[in-house]
């Protein structure tokens, strides 16, 4: 039977499952390419939603500005106050601001000192291990009550398709370096699966409590209104239990039934052209080549790139349009791509199973007049209609390479860059 302190950490781990409207599938540890971007929610925003799901979290406020920040700062009325620069990436405490300022996340004791602090954040590129070279701009930082830190814990809620469904993982050895916890001692990582008709049951939740270390006997809520209190022999005697951090993400399938939530989607670490494709409901990846590609569906997308790479060249970027094309969406498509000055050539790949082609083609050429195209442009067409899009190319009059298959029009594409 489960302590009285596992079971009511197991309440918190279903107050977390609740969290889950749509959690992205589990992905592999190598690289990845797909058509869709998780909506990626910052530290703060994930905080927020634990808090009104039931989870406790730190005292908290966000500021914009550096006098925000200190005014945050005061009205915390904390003995220490902790500052946290709000990107998406992680290694924050260990990053550098090209303002010179050395770490993302700061301790003090001192309201004034979170002003100072803020100034040299916001509006200043942050560097970690995950970001791009030259950083990630910090539009926000969080203003939260400093609290004292006894143990560490990580737990983790997972798609996976090994068991067609989601996974609690969890792990007594804190959440900063969880990597090295799983490469050095495996069995201190622990896993349950959970029936995605059921939900988490009672027993896992109090199980995962356990391996997590939540053990002892049990004192009951105090009328000042703070959580439950766990009292360990030989420790010291009371332990709160808080989220410290907390990264929560959402597929984008989830959007039409989770507006709220979707609602709360920062863009300004996106790259520009990524939002603007967003607006013609096309998905855009930036690669660093010089071949862009001009797809229907993810799977289409990796061949593409693959294919390329395979002939000798290298991909700039793909766009994917999905289903349900329109003719204007092609042409935004093309507006797009061609805006990108690494791109030299332009391989369309389109296969039309709810698409169709001649939509296609009509926007082919509706966009290589008006934005009047200057790279050499690949076209393989295949599916619905196709005869007719090929009809509509090859009347054209314009300089439009058709390809047969994908191979073809790989090799078409890489030799048109050489040529130039």
């Amino acid at each position: 039977m489960a302590s009285p302190v596992a079971a009511q950490a197991g309440k918190l781990l279903r107050a977390a499952w609740a969290l889950r409207p749509c959690l992205p599938l589990g992905q592999s540890q190598g690289i990845q390419v797909t058509s869709r971007r998780w909506l990626n929610l910052q530290e703060y925003q994930s905080k927020k939603l634990m808090s009104e799901h039931g989870v406790k979290v730190q005292r908290f406020f966000v500021a914009d500005t550096a006098n925000d920040a200190l005014n945050a700062a005061k009205r915390l009325n904390a003995k220490e106050i902790v500052l946290k620069a709000q990107i998406l990436a992680g290694g924050r405490g260990k990053g550098t601001f090209n303002s010179g300022l050395k770490g993302g996340v700061h301790l003090t004791k001192d309201p004034k000192v979170v002003g100072q602090l803020a100034q040299q954040m916001i509006g200043y590129n942050l560097t970690t291990k995950q970001t791009p070279k030259d950083g990630v701009k910090v539009n926000k930082v969080m203003v939260a009550e400093a609290l004292d830190i006894s143990r560490e814990t990580y737990l983790a809620i997972l798609m996976d398709r090994s068991c067609n469904g989601p996974v609690l993982v969890g792990s007594p050895q804190g959440g900063v370096d969880i990597e090295e916890v799983a490469a050095t001692t495996p069995e201190l990582i622990f896993k349950e699966e959970i029936d995605i008709f059921e939900g988490i049951k009672d027993s896992q939740a109090e199980r995962m409590a356990e391996n997590l270390g939540f053990r002892g006997a049990l004192k009951t809520q105090n009328s000042d209104g703070k959580p439950f209190r766990d009292q360990v022999p030989n420790h010291n005697p009371y332990t709160v239990f808080v989220c410290f951090d907390a990264k929560i993400n959402f597929d984008d399938n989830a959007e039409f039934r989770q507006q709220d939530i979707f609602a709360m989607d920062d863009k300004s670490e996106n790259e520009p052209i990524e939002n603007e494709a967003a607006k013609y409901d096309l998905k855009y990846i930036g690669l660093d080549g010089n071949i862009a590609c001009f797809v229907n569906g993810a799977g289409l997308a990796m061949a593409t790139c693959d294919i390329i790479s395979l002939n000798g060249g290298k991909p700039a970027n793909f766009l994917d349009l999905g289903g349900g094309v329109k003719e204007a969406q092609v042409y935004q498509a093309f507006k797009l791509l061609t805006a990108d000055p690494k791109v030299e050539a332009i391989l369309v790949n389109i296969f039309g199973g709810i698409v169709n082609c001649a939509i296609i083609a009509n926007g082919i050429t509706r966009a290589c007049r008006e934005l009047e195209l200057k790279v050499p442009l690949v076209v393989r067409l295949e599916g619905t209609n196709v005869q007719e899009a090929q009809n509509i190319l090859n009347n054209s009059g314009l300089p439009i390479t058709s390809a047969s298959d994908l191979e073809d029009a790989a090799k078409k594409a890489v030799a048109s860059v050489r040529q130039k």
